[in-house]
């Protein structure tokens, strides 16, 4: 869960990175469900593995949710249109 919920992760900043360009910002609203997904993952993956071998699924969870947190941003910056 922990490695799945990383590369989730990783996917979902590319796309973020993507959604700054102006044009393309309006898939925002696809990424942070997207985002969410891989951060409920990172959660269930938090809570099944043991306590030495948690950090990939911390990072998914820090990466999905720093995802999740620019993509807000950036909606409310171009008022989800742009």
């Amino acid at each position: 869960m922990g490695m799945i919920s990383l590369v989730w992760g990783i996917l979902a900043l590319i796309w973020m990175v993507l959604a700054l360009i102006p044009v393309i910002g309006i898939t925002n609203w696809l990424l942070i469900p997207f985002a969410a997904v891989g951060a409920i993952i990172a959660a269930v993956g938090l809570l099944f593995t043991r306590t030495g071998h948690r950090g990939r699924a911390k990072a998914g969870l820090a990466i999905n949710a720093i995802v999740m947190f620019v993509a807000i941003w950036r909606l409310g910056l171009g008022g989800g249109l742009i």
